[in-house]
């Protein structure tokens, strides 16, 4: 007579990937969800949110693309340094555009960490597990890593655009036009970046500010570059040291910390070279923002 199978011989073979790796598939789920939710929130908030302050507006592309040119002419014909009223309301709205954009990012970033940690860790734990669902692991793991990077590099520019909303806010400004009141007050203010002698000694106030929060831009960005830059070699050898901590036996381990240490190495070498580029940038602003006005940047 064949004996009964004992309990974990009637169930091992029925345990969830889930347990088996140590990870909630509820976790996961509400993870996921949670991304999808913040994704569509980053799309469709801002301007909502931006428009929300009484007078503040609730501008499309087209009506925002409008306002910048109107206001621009208009503030620099004022002859002052302090923002036209009509320039005035495109910043605020644009300096609330991108905090919005910023703090949902920052979310998101961290709803994508996160998840990736808890993926990687299923991956690691997943021994036991079909060749198949160890490469979904994986897979997933991958892709949730490099959407944590993308939200990264939202966060940082959107931080920079809340940092310097005018000068973002110059991205707007159909700097190609021939014709007209802007592409007359566009040859001004290239005459005035180019040759400032000759466009008439001292430069407007206008310039002036036009051309710091120029500088300002590019050293918030140099500034958060080189933050990321420290965090990103400090995880490189938080890792490199869990590499060498780790068992030989255990290679999928070794394999993914030492993956993740060079990537991090990599990737804050990148981010370097950002942050060099917008200090020398910041160091001497007018010619770049003479290069962005001719559509070069």
């Amino acid at each position: 007579m064949t004996p009964a199978p004992t309990h974990a011989e009637g169930t091992s073979s029925h345990t969830p990937a889930s347990r088996s790796t140590g990870v909630s598939g509820r976790a996961l789920a509400v993870l996921v969800a949670l991304t999808a939710a913040l994704a569509a929130a980053f799309v469709l908030a801002p301007r909502v949110l931006a428009g929300s302050k009484p007078g503040g507006g609730l501008f499309d592309q087209g009506s925002l693309v409008e306002a910048v040119r109107v206001a621009f002419v208009e503030y620099w014909s004022s002859g002052d340094g302090d923002f036209s009223p009509g320039m005035e309301a495109v910043v605020d709205y644009w300096f609330r555009y991108h905090v919005a954009k910023a703090v949902i990012a920052a979310i998101l970033l961290t709803v994508l960490v996160t998840l990736g940690v808890l993926l990687w860790r299923a991956f690691l734990r997943a021994g036991g597990l079909e060749a198949g669902k160890q490469a979904a692991l994986a897979s997933a793991g991958v892709v949730v890593s490099m959407l944590a990077l993308f939200s990264l590099v939202l966060v940082m520019a959107n931080v920079q655009g809340a940092v310097a909303p005018f000068s973002s806010l110059m991205s707007m400004l159909p700097v190609g036009e021939t014709d007209g009141e802007l592409a007359v007050t566009l040859g001004q203010v290239r005459q005035h970046l180019a040759d400032p002698l000759s466009a008439g000694g001292e430069a407007p106030p206008a310039l002036e500010v036009m051309v710091s929060d120029f500088a300002r831009y590019h050293v918030a960005m140099a500034a958060i570059a080189a933050v990321m830059a420290a965090v990103l070699i400090g995880l490189s050898v938080v890792f490199w040291k869990l590499t060498g901590a780790t068992g030989a036996s255990d290679k999928s381990t070794r394999r993914v910390l030492g993956t993740v240490s060079a990537l991090s190495a990599l990737l804050s070498l990148g981010v370097l070279v950002v942050a060099v580029a917008n200090t020398t940038t910041a160091a001497d602003p007018a010619p770049a923002l003479l290069a962005f006005l001719n559509g070069g940047l």
